[in-house]
């Protein structure tokens, strides 16, 4: 290959990786744009103001379904991170165990199965349940379950991947020196699947921050998500408000990817750190 064709198919590839990110960023980068239009038509600028997030501070419904998504996410992240990491330890640290195929398919299966028949099953299951047992009644706890069954899936892929990479040398090497199996967990293990933790919780955070569909099926009355209370609005129109509460969620998501990567990447730097320093003292 020439010189020119090399420059050409450097400067092309160049040319389409900016194409894909203006693809992905730009309609988010117009959507803050638009939140500090002055007119009340979203999509026609018409100077600069904050009255619209002036105006959110007095939304009680938007507010309010905020609060429970952020509420909602939260927790979801945290419990699918900790049956994800379980489940994930099982499919790779035990290879062979009764109903190990029917438990890897169950975990796997939210992942390829429309949210609107995991929403239909739910939602029968949960229905049934109160009839029988006066319990639960639709609202947060029933959100937060469905959102649960799709993150535990996801967070089980996500650190079911790192574990398998693993070298499993160094949890013997640490068995071979007296510790004990809880202890290999806390003290190797974990430490070395932190990143993909937090990734799995970032993961989960934002899958059930967003979620219509389970949300949808799965709320009740005084249990309206942020999403929902979107959609509804955006079926009559949108409304700068909605761009403003959605800059909001950028912004928040933003600075929390931010500063997971950047401690990440300070523990990664740690842990080479002692590595290096390991094998220089090793005779």
């Amino acid at each position: 290959m020439t010189g020119a064709a090399m420059s050409l198919a450097k400067h092309f590839g160049k040319a389409w990786l900016a194409a894909g990110y203006l693809f992905l960023y730009l309609p988010i980068a117009a959507l803050v744009l638009y939140s500090f239009n002055d007119s009340p038509i979203a999509n026609v600028w018409a100077g600069f103001t904050l009255k619209w997030y002036a105006a959110l501070a007095d939304d009680r419904e938007m507010l309010s379904g905020l609060w429970l998504s952020l509420r909602i996410a939260f927790f979801t992240a945290c419990a699918s991170v900790v049956l994800g990491t379980l489940a994930a330890f099982a499919l790779v640290k035990y290879r062979r165990f009764a109903g190990r195929t029917l438990f890897s398919g169950m975990v796997n299966a939210p992942l390829v199965m429309p949210e609107v028949i995991v929403g239909l099953s739910l939602l029968l299951m949960l229905v049934s349940m109160q009839r029988w047992l006066g319990f639960p009644e639709r609202g947060m706890l029933t959100i937060w379950l469905g959102h649960l069954l799709l993150g535990l899936a996801y967070a089980t892929v996500v650190v079911q991947a790192r574990l398998q990479d693993l070298n499993p040398q160094l949890e013997e090497a640490a068995m071979d020196l007296g510790a004990r199996p809880h202890q290999v967990f806390a003290l190797v293990t974990l430490p070395m699947i932190s990143q993909s933790l937090v990734s799995a919780w970032l993961l989960t955070f934002t899958l059930s921050l967003d979620d219509v569909v389970l949300s949808a099926f799965l709320s009740g009355p005084g249990a309206t998500t942020m999403p929902l209370v979107i959609f509804s609005r955006a079926r009559l129109g949108l409304h700068p408000s909605v761009n403003a509460v959605a800059t909001v969620i950028i912004l928040l998501v933003a600075v929390g990817v931010v500063l997971a990567s950047y401690l990440i990447a300070r523990a990664e730097r740690k842990r080479s750190q002692e590595m290096a320093a390991a094998q220089r003292a090793t005779p």
